[in-house]
């Protein structure tokens, strides 16, 4: 039996930035097409690395050799939605390893979040998951996590801050 006869489709989109897929999860709604949409816009820009749909509206999902691996639904290969256009036709990954998951409307989505709302496991795979919260664009903070790296080396959020209060933070682009 094949990978994809033993997986249901799950709702979700994806796409492949560089060589690691960011699965875009959340409600019908929450707009998933519409991230995709962007990170592929991103990537023409040179703001990140080149991006292509892996799917839309439906992807599988499985494990193999360590990795949470995407593959787009058969019928809705190539296809995405563009809100105020319709279905529309692009390039494509037949399949990609996952680097990312943003959970759109995630009902643990903070300000600052505990390194814990940061990962979470799928198949048996821990990955980084960006939480975005209900009404909120989750480009800016897509491309904050593919370009920047974290300030990890504080316990506490302020430190970096000489007067040890406030919104201050160091972003340090990544080199990788």
């Amino acid at each position: 039996m094949s990978v994809l006869a033993a997986e249901p489709t799950i709702h979700a989109s994806a796409v492949l930035v560089g060589n690691r897929a960011v699965l875009i999860r959340g409600p019908s709604g929450a707009g998933k097409s519409r991230l995709a949409f962007d990170l592929i816009l991103a990537g023409r820009a040179g703001q990140i690395a080149p991006v292509r749909l892996v799917g839309d509206d439906r992807v599988h999902v499985w494990a193999e050799g360590g990795q949470l691996m995407i593959r787009p639904a058969p019928a809705l290969a190539g296809l995405i939605e563009i809100r105020g256009l319709g279905i529309r036709r692009c390039d494509f990954a037949a399949e990609a390893p996952a680097g990312l998951v943003v959970d759109l409307n995630a009902a643990d989505a903070e300000r600052l979040p505990p390194p814990e709302a940061l990962q979470i496991r799928i198949k048996g795979i821990s990955i980084p998951r960006i939480p975005v919260q209900r009404g909120f664009s989750g480009l800016p903070l897509v491309i904050a996590e593919l370009t920047m790296t974290a300030n990890s080396s504080s316990a506490r959020p302020s430190a970096d801050c000489s007067k040890e209060f406030g919104n201050h933070i160091t972003p340090t682009l990544a080199t990788e």
